[in-house]
């Protein structure tokens, strides 16, 4: 490897070599390398436009102006102004062997907090509806499982379990495995998709071709297990190409940016008003888990989040608005969608309840506060009457009138009593 005083006294072009091979002896992810490596080279170009030459120039003020730059001119976001500034240390402290040190002064980009954008049951169906094909299984994945663009497109085939209903997702962000579930749903369509996969495979092997990049020194130690159908990406790519390390042909997975096009594509035919991308399936598969009752842990352990902190924030983009608080002026009585409709609708049977549009799930633990500000659950506590030893049955709604005129006289006398005592 070009050690760090030849980097230094090479051209601006053989210095980004040099930083994408210390990039991967450190094991840098490809994403991270590509990042890093368009952040260096915008850098030098704004180096070339203030008459510095070479980057072996430049320093701490050369580095600040340019993050400043990047605040007060580009306005981006400010892990943007984050990610440059990793990239700027790994260059100069990595490939030209000179750390940069503490760059004070520097303009910091605002942080800003957004709320991920989540879509409703109904939503979600009407653009899945609108999807076919390998984008379409994709999009049932991501929301169905919860997986990222990449995750998805980056299966091999030994990852699914259709037996078990269960999935491993290897190397996610952190490089960090995980297990998640498998859409009953959704396997039809995968076995039908994995026999045609296996069909190409047959074809690329007949062909000479049927290899597959293999991780890491995987591809050294058991070079021949990159033509088995277990390695294989459960979506291929429809070209293949020559690798020029080993002469090897081999196919690649699915570009994400097919899954992307597709999915924006489908949100405008299905009526969609809001922006539809990829990842919103996933915020709606962790939306939709919490308003069904489960337990936020394993929802955390499902998404592969390292921090709870991160989970928690969906939280706050439940259909109960915010803060889990149900506005006053839908207690109202006689207000369309308050209280006593909710009510009427409920008992009206599933019909009613299904016309609304994505009504909150009443399993347990779906709203944070009752309808009478106490109770935990969904449904009103007087809505309930004790039938057996371990079952509830909805009251009609003229017992549960006579029941709570029988409470509030129970609470006048009880407050008359109080002020009697007096």
């Amino acid at each position: 490897m070009t050690d760090a005083g030849e980097a230094t006294a090479a051209t601006p072009r053989t210095v980004l070599g040099v930083l994408r091979e210390v990039a991967r002896m450190r094991h840098y992810s490809v994403r991270t390398i590509e990042a890093y490596e368009g952040w260096v080279r915008r850098s030098l170009r704004a180096l070339r436009r203030g008459g510095c030459a070479h980057p072996r120039h430049a320093g701490a003020p050369e580095a600040r102006a340019f993050l400043t730059r990047l605040a007060t001119e580009s306005h981006v976001s400010a892990a943007t102004q984050n990610q440059a500034l990793a990239a700027l240390r790994f260059f100069h402290a990595e490939v030209l062997g000179r750390p940069i040190g503490p760059l004070d002064g520097i303009v910091r980009a605002k942080a800003s907090h957004h709320v991920p954008v989540v879509l409703g049951r109904t939503e979600v169906a009407r653009l899945l509806a609108a999807m076919d094909g390998v984008p379409g299984v994709i999009a049932q994945l991501l929301y169905g499982s919860g997986l990222r663009l990449l995750e998805a497109c980056a299966l091999r085939i030994q990852d699914l379990d259709l037996d078990r209903g269960e999935l491993v997702v290897r190397r996610g962000k952190g490089a960090r495995d995980r297990v998640t579930m498998l859409p009953a749903s959704l396997r039809p369509a995968l076995d039908a998709h994995l026999w045609q996969v296996r069909a190409l495979h047959e074809r690329d092997l007949a062909q000479g071709g049927g290899w597959v990049a293999l991780p890491d020194a995987f591809a050294r130690k058991a070079a021949l297990q990159g033509r088995r159908l277990g390695w294989q990406w459960v979506f291929p790519a429809t070209r293949r190409y020559r690798d020029a390390a080993t002469g090897q042909w081999r196919r690649h997975h699915l570009h994400e940016t097919v899954v992307q096009r597709a999915v924006t594509a489908a949100g405008a035919r299905a009526g969609l008003d809001r922006r539809v991308t990829c990842h919103a399936l996933r915020h709606s598969f962790a939306t939709h888990l919490l308003e069904a009752g489960y337990d936020i842990r394993t929802i955390q352990q499902l998404l592969g989040h390292r921090d709870l902190s991160t989970t928690m924030r969906y939280t706050h983009v439940l259909n109960r608005g915010g803060l889990g608080v149900r506005s006053p002026a839908d207690l109202l009585p006689g207000v369309p969608g308050g209280h006593r409709d909710r009510h009427d609708a409920w008992h009206g049977g599933g019909a009613a309840r299904a016309s609304t549009r994505d009504a909150p799930d009443h399993s347990p633990g779906a709203d944070a506060v009752g309808a009478d500000g106490g109770s935990a659950d969904a449904r009103p506590a007087s809505a309930f009457r004790l039938t057996g030893a371990d079952s509830l049955t909805p009251m009609h709604p003229s017992e549960l009138r006579r029941a709570k005129l029988s409470a509030d006289a129970g609470l006048r006398g009880g407050l008359a009593h109080e002020r009697g005592r007096r």
